[in-house]
């Protein structure tokens, strides 16, 4: 049985180039030939009898085949070194062209193979074929993106399941064995561990269906002031009890109003000040701010608790990212509610940054959102609001 059928595109580019330019030099030659066997000896006729030559004259005869003759050569001649040329450049070209195309040919077979660290490096080939390799590359470094996350994503979901899973597996082999009984202290770990779990496929399925586009939004226009209550107001006991400070900083642009799915934004909101919370001291402050940036309204969850260092601000959203302070983690959290915060803002066309000083500096969550045009109460909503 065959292997597979190489592809010939580039194979066959010096034969396809050459049959094209030869029959284009072939049209050009037929038309100047028809042009020159109609018109031309009936121009150089024309002349000739103005010299006063009479018609039947045999010079005139003679002086005008060998015109014809001349004519026929020179476009003949003219042919066969325009078709040598074509094929000299034509050979050229193809040898310049059979290199890039080989390489961008072969890494696109190992691309598709799986491979997604290879790359073409092609320069001076053309504009059309340097930017075809940039674009090829970037396209790869997205691919390789997508799996080097794909499978980050199922280390960490192997790590956060294996704790649970261990822990109710041991709790199991001992009330099978007799060794623990099923008392209060047994059955409020199991309660947990199955709790977390649970916790974990909620939040796995909730960033899943934000990020491919299947989260349904019931969207309605309020005020800031109304999701900054809603959203202090469900944390207020947590923050008494350790006791951090929970304000709320007023402004102009707390009467902003945007169209949003109150409940999402409140997850956002609540997920925000949880993770502040347990990343400020007591005696710590945690703040609520709004303002305006022209037609939006960034919501600020700010701290003055254990910061983040430099290195870990840029994946401080990524899937059960792992750091010495990781801010979207505890012990029993699912170690995705930053994610699950940033697919629910990209959900509202919004955007969602992470600032820091640096370790106990405190740290910034700046939520961005589309401002509605007009507030609840109908009054027009400029930018300096």
């Amino acid at each position: 049985m065959s292997g597979p059928r190489r592809p010939a595109m580039h194979q066959g580019l010096a034969t396809r180039l050459l049959i094209g330019q030869t029959i284009v030099l072939l049209a050009g030659a037929l038309t100047v030939g028809l042009v020159a066997a109609v018109v031309g000896p009936r121009i150089f006729h024309d002349h000739l009898l103005q010299t006063g030559r009479p018609a039947d004259s045999p010079e005139l005869v003679h002086i005008e085949l060998a015109y014809r003759d001349a004519s026929l050569i020179s476009l003949g001649w003219g042919l066969l070194i325009s078709v040598v040329a074509a094929g000299a450049v034509t050979w050229v070209l193809a040898r310049l062209l059979r290199r890039p195309l080989a390489e961008l040919t072969h890494a696109a077979r190992e691309l598709a193979r799986g491979h997604y660290a290879v790359r073409v490096a092609i320069a001076g080939s053309g504009t059309e074929l340097d930017t075809l390799a940039a674009a090829f590359n970037v396209m790869a470094d997205r691919l390789q993106g997508v799996e080097d996350t794909r499978r980050r994503l199922l280390s960490d979901l192997a790590h956060e399941l294996r704790t649970p899973i261990a822990t109710l597996a041991a709790y199991h082999e001992g009330l099978a064995d007799g060794v623990i009984d099923l008392g209060p202290e047994a059955r409020a770990v199991l309660a947990e561990q199955t709790a977390r779990l649970a916790r974990l496929a909620d939040d796995i399925d909730e960033v899943s269906k934000a990020e491919e586009g299947r989260l349904l939004l019931d969207r309605r226009p309020l005020r800031v002031a109304e999701l900054f209550s809603a959203a202090a107001d469900a944390l207020r006991e947590p923050y008494a009890a350790k006791g951090v400070n929970l304000q709320l900083e007023t402004s102009r642009a707390l009467e902003a109003v945007v169209e949003v799915d109150p409940n999402r934004v409140g997850q956002v909101l609540t997920n925000l000040l949880s993770n502040a919370l347990r990343h400020t001291p007591a005696g710590g402050t945690v703040s609520l701010a709004a303002r305006r940036d022209g037609p939006e309204v960034v919501l600020t969850v700010r701290d003055d608790g254990e910061g983040i260092p430099a290195a870990q601000l840029p994946h401080v959203f990524e899937r059960f990212y792992r750091g010495d302070s990781a801010r979207d983690r505890d012990r029993s959290g699912s170690g995705i509610g930053l994610t699950i915060s940033k697919a629910l803002v990209d959900a509202h066309c919004g955007s969602i940054t992470a600032t820091s000083d640096g370790p106990g500096q405190g740290a910034a969550f700046s939520v961005t959102l589309p401002a509605a045009a007009r507030t609840h109460r109908g009054e027009d909503l400029s930018p300096t609001a």
